[in-house]
């Protein structure tokens, strides 16, 4: 069992955690705080920031009055004085002012953002599933963003996760109907549709097998987020059929002996060969579905038309069999 969506909160910041304000199953609303980092580093940082930008600013003042002093002096003296060169390295050291300024504004909005960052806030609604930090416990947030809680969105809605055998999934289709069981709810089946059927396949144990994702609506909150479940996915439904157990299709007499002279059904049947009838299958195909029933002490085959199993039973569609009668599944020797 899976939450529908479950958010990874983390820090993008190093630090020590001043304060953890939530706890597991507690409620969270978006954009509440959930966590907080000492920002004493940051407030410093910040503070170094604008001294360093308000260098730069009184450089760009410096460097501005300077080309104007000099442009006017070259005014003055026709052009004469100061030469072009010293000009066009005033230019230059104002233009050289000016992005030394902007990169430091820009550097101070960062660590003015960082110590935003610093308060961790819930970015959905949703249930605390896990905490895994405790206040004074440091963060290093380096080459991956360390987990500090995980949030869960809506319990009510849940999604099961299955695996489902190569041998079956292509009769799993979207919008079919499924039920389930889990270990906390002996004897109650919940409810649940497909949602999705896998692409890719897993093999475990050299068994192939595709991930199908269940819907689940969970109101009552029996279910919880990792339990084991059991699915029963049901692809087809027949009513009022005429179904016979699946030992009775594979069933095929394939030795012969004299029939017994007292017993069951069971050992009455070994016998002799098999009648001309019994031998053939229908249109002359080996592979044609049939059973096998009882005719004078004889194994007779009838041809059978076949619908949907469900592993234990078959639906006979068409053919001769009828309601009631005693189909073959299996026999013992008699004894001697």
């Amino acid at each position: 069992m899976q939450p529908t969506r479950s958010v990874d909160v983390g820090s993008e910041l190093s630090g020590t955690l001043e304060a953890v304000l939530v706890n597991d199953n507690d409620r969270v609303t978006r954009g509440q705080v959930i966590a907080r980092l000492d920002t004493s580093k940051l407030e410093d940082t910040v503070a170094k920031s604008r001294a360093a930008l308000a260098q730069m600013e009184a450089t760009v003042v410096e460097a501005r009055a300077n080309l104007k002093r000099q442009r006017h002096v070259a005014e003055l003296s026709g052009g004469k004085v100061p030469s072009q060169s010293e000009l066009e390295t005033a230019e230059a050291t104002l233009l050289r002012a000016e992005a030394n300024a902007t990169s430091a504004r820009a550097t101070l909005k960062t660590d003015e953002t960082n110590i935003g960052k610093a308060v961790i806030r819930s970015p959905i609604n949703g249930v605390v599933l896990a905490r895994k930090v405790e206040p004074g416990q440091t963060v290093v947030a380096a080459m991956t963003t360390p987990v500090l809680f995980t949030i869960a969105e809506d319990l009510t809605k849940m999604e099961l996760q299955v695996k489902v055998d190569e041998a079956d999934v292509g009769t799993v289709k979207l919008g079919q109907s499924a039920s389930f069981t889990v270990s906390a709810w002996p004897g109650r089946s919940f409810p649940a549709t497909i949602q999705r059927v896998g692409l890719g396949s897993t093999i475990t144990d050299n068994v192939v097998t595709y991930k199908t994702v269940l819907g689940v609506a969970n109101d009552d909150l029996a279910l919880r987020p990792g339990m084991t479940a059991t699915a029963r996915i049901t692809t087809a439904n027949r009513d009022n059929v005429l179904l016979v157990p699946n030992a009775a299709l594979r069933f095929s007499p394939t030795t012969a002996a004299a029939p017994a002279q007292s017993g069951s059904i069971v050992s009455r049947l070994m016998p002799r060969p098999p009648t001309q009838k019994a031998q053939q299958r229908p249109n002359g195909k080996s592979d044609a579905p049939q059973v096998w029933v009882l005719s004078d002490g004889q194994p007779v085959a009838i041809a059978v038309q076949t619908g949907p199993s469900n592993g234990r039973q078959t639906e006979i569609v068409g053919g001769e069999l009828k309601a009631g009668m005693a189909v073959i599944t299996d026999y013992q020797e008699a004894k001697k």
